[in-house]
């Protein structure tokens, strides 16, 4: 740091600019790199990285997905899935650790949800863990319903 020439007790020895967050953007279908996700997705569920084709699976299955970006790097996703008619389905919603509890998991979910509706879809669907109740409910407008799963 450069200190000015002279300084008063009451005057700073030095001036810093303020630190700055780049801003985060979100993009319905927005471009991703495998690994990008493939670490997201290890850090968010918990486990090593894997090898996964993220942009193959998507690209064949999926109505669409959220790519959330602060700068260049890769701070959320969230898969959209669909059964090719009105129903879609969110799935791996995932926060980087140092975005999480900024309200950027609740943002990507709200472009989801834009994104789904644009597309004519009549409903998206959503399951989750019970620790995540206030955030799909709360947080992202989702309604309780009925549902059965079956374990496989």
């Amino acid at each position: 740091m450069i200190e000015p020439e002279s300084h008063t007790a009451s005057q700073p020895a030095f001036e810093t600019a303020p630190a700055t967050t780049p801003q985060t953007t979100y993009a319905w279908r927005g471009a991703f790199a495998n690994p990008e996700v493939n670490v997201l997705h290890a850090q968010g569920f918990d486990h090593p990285p894997l090898d996964i084709d993220w942009h193959t699976q998507v690209h064949r299955h999926s109505l669409g997905w959220v790519c959330a970006r602060r700068g260049e790097e890769l701070v959320g996703f969230v898969n959209v899935a669909w059964d090719g008619g009105v129903h879609a389905f969110v799935l791996d919603t995932v926060v980087a650790e140092g975005a999480r509890r900024t309200g950027v998991g609740t943002r990507l979910v709200a472009a989801a949800v834009e994104g789904t509706r644009a597309a004519g879809c009549e409903w998206l669907h959503v399951d989750f863990d019970d620790h995540l109740r206030a955030f799909y409910f709360d947080g992202c407008g989702f309604t309780p319903t009925d549902a059965g799963l079956i374990a496989l």
